[in-house]
């Protein structure tokens, strides 16, 4: 019987094995399961999903909204997958998660209005509709040449882009029949089969992020979440 990896925020690692145990089932996949502690994350064990991302892989992760899948944005064959576990046509492309300011301006075209506004809001549970630069692939660009960009307020996030040097992709780990992943073991039960690692950062209380347009001069809310849009309703008054 196949074995899954499983490491411990202590850093122990031990075996499970991929059958009944920890919710594998017969048949799946070998998928990479890793707990790592979502305030100091273990630069080790970052590594090893930055490997996986690397070598082209899918992961699961948790943001400060809800679990996610993702991968590195500049591999087009990871990009495409993650587009079939999410049953999602490719001409409405997913966001991607930045690690920094500078990060975002490489990425997107930012006026001094809007700057001022990710300065003041982020890091945080936003996604920030901005236009895309020419260093976006166009598998990430919507027909408007507009980018999703979200600045997480999550340690193991912002560890996976700093130690990958690219930002990573970001769709919530969702299925319509089914109740949204609050773990790591209710992810695996979802995706386990889809994707070649399973991070493990404690429970996540799904709530999804409040979506902004920075496009035009004033701000537009999209979609509201998770994150006060008060401050971005000022600035329309």
């Amino acid at each position: 019987m196949s074995k899954a990896e499983v490491v411990h925020w202590n850093s122990s690692v031990y075996n499970v094995c991929a059958g009944k145990s920890r919710g594998f089932r017969e048949g799946k996949k070998m998928v990479k399961y890793i707990e790592i502690n979502p305030v100091n994350p273990q630069q080790r064990l970052i590594g090893m999903a930055v490997d996986v991302l690397k070598k082209g892989g899918v992961i699961c992760y948790p943001t400060d909204t809800m679990y996610g899948i993702g991968c590195d944005i500049f591999n087009q064959k990871a990009v495409k997958r993650v587009h079939e576990i999410r049953q999602r046509p490719q001409h409405k492309p997913f966001s991607f998660m930045c690690a920094s300011l500078t990060d975002i301006s490489q990425y997107a075209h930012v006026s001094s209005p809007a700057y001022r506004l990710l300065r003041k809001h982020l890091p945080g549970p936003y996604t920030m509709v901005l236009p895309g630069s020419k260093l976006v692939p166009k598998i990430m660009l919507t027909k408007q040449k507009t980018v999703g960009i979200r600045l997480p307020q999550s340690p193991i996030c912002l560890a996976l882009i700093e130690q990958l040097g690219n930002p990573v992709l970001n769709t919530s780990a969702l299925r319509e029949d089914r109740e949204a992943p609050i773990d790591g073991f209710a992810v695996e039960e979802l995706f386990g089969s889809m994707v070649d690692l399973i991070i493990d950062g404690g429970e996540v209380f799904p709530e999804p992020s409040t979506v902004i347009s920075l496009v035009e001069e004033l701000p537009e809310i999209l979609r509201e979440g998770k994150g006060d849009i008060t401050p971005f309703m000022e600035k329309q008054a």
